[in-house]
């Protein structure tokens, strides 16, 4: 052997058995993140809650800019306002201030009409220019895409929109609200031969930064926890467990790192009518926490903890009439506490995805949020 080969053959050696012998440092995780969307409908009080606790957000998103049917864009939240006074430019001035990044959500819920002018090439391509332009113009850290009600018809062109809208953004984050997917075995009696989604969770793992999954509103999708709890009214804004399962097949297809998990701060009140087997659920309202405590109060009733981890109560009929056919009202109230939100964030931390996301930041949120929130980023 050539005696300068021989040399650096062992040099190889020494140094590949330096290597093996040398600790291996572990992969850091990324760190834990934390959004909180405020809604335009409540935006003076949202911005207050959320500049009053700042430090417990990585990113704020208003709440934001509605996508009209020819494709402009509708500043409910009041983004554009020119006042140093108004709640767009508070929230500018000290987010940048702090280093929280601002992430207005641009919605969308026409699911017609999004697939209408995400089909149509120059459409499309305008409104990827129109949203780009709009961030960098304002100076927004990166924009929040929430489509809604889509297709499958409109799978391709939405992966397509958000292709050409991530390469449009450059620097900017691009995240993307997309809506829970629960396992078919989960939904299903009967498994059907052939099913087709709105969305192509590869083509969002490419093309978005963040996937924020909106893990609540579950209701009675999941039919395996129904059954489970048959003879008990159930009816969850979002129970851990169904989360997981939504999270868990999102994971297949989609990066942990950009995961984020969706996480409630309101309830639902439904009439509650009892079946032979099971329970009918007719929506009343949405509500805020404190709609519901002040409810459970004035009727003396003690709200408890329930399968889902959140906490409800009926009010109305007698209690034997939920063995009964009887018409008489009977109501059912159930929503996310502080408590539901931690164990959400614990939840966030086990399966190892980047953060978690709370809707909604309005000042009608459970209070006790904000001991929850200090430290967990």
């Amino acid at each position: 052997m050539n005696r300068v080969l021989f040399c650096s053959a062992l040099v190889l050696l020494f140094v590949s058995g330096l290597a093996a012998d040398a600790p291996v440092a572990a992969a850091k995780a990324p760190p834990f993140e934390v959004s909180g969307w405020i809604p335009y409908w409540r935006e003076a009080t949202g911005t207050v809650d959320v500049l009053s606790h700042l430090q417990d957000f990585t990113a704020v998103m208003p709440f934001g800019y509605i996508v009209q049917n020819d494709g402009s864009l509708y500043d409910a939240f009041g983004m554009n306002a020119t006042s140093s006074a108004s709640s767009a430019n508070l929230l500018r001035a000290v987010t940048r201030a702090e280093k929280v990044r601002l992430v207005p959500t641009v919605m969308w819920s026409n699911g017609a009409a999004v697939g209408r002018t995400l089909k149509n090439g120059p459409e499309r391509r305008a409104l990827e220019r129109r949203i780009a332009d709009l961030a960098k113009a304002r100076g927004f850290d990166g924009i929040d895409i929430d489509f809604e009600n889509k297709s499958a018809a409109t799978r391709l062109y939405f992966s397509l929109f958000l292709e050409g809208l991530y390469a449009r953004m450059g620097d900017e984050f691009v995240y993307c609200s997309i809506e829970p997917r629960t396992p078919p075995s989960s939904v299903f009696a009967v498994l059907p031969k052939k099913l087709e989604y709105a969305n192509d969770y590869a083509a969002i793992n490419r093309y978005c930064d963040r996937v924020q999954i909106m893990a609540y509103d579950q209701g009675t999708i999941d039919l395996t926890l129904d059954a489970a709890a048959s003879s008990t009214p159930y009816v969850p804004v979002a129970d851990p467990r169904w989360v997981e399962k939504v999270v868990n097949l999102a994971a297949r297809y989609i990066s942990k790192k950009k995961l984020i998990i969706g996480i409630p701060t309101y309830g639902y009140e439904y009439n509650l009518i009892p079946l032979a087997q099971g329970f009918r659920y007719d929506l009343d309202w949405a509500f805020d926490p404190d709609y519901a405590t002040e409810l459970a109060g004035s009727l003396g009733i003690m709200p408890r903890r329930n399968a889902a981890g959140e906490l409800s109560f009926t009010y109305g009929g007698a209690t034997e009439q939920l063995a009964s056919a009887t018409p008489d009202p009977l109501h059912i109230v159930w929503w996310s506490d502080a408590v539901a939100v931690r164990n959400k964030i614990h939840l966030a931390q086990k399966l190892g995805v980047r953060g978690v996301a709370i809707f909604k930041i309005d000042g009608g949120e459970d209070p006790g949020l904000w001991n929850v929130l200090p430290g967990v980023k």
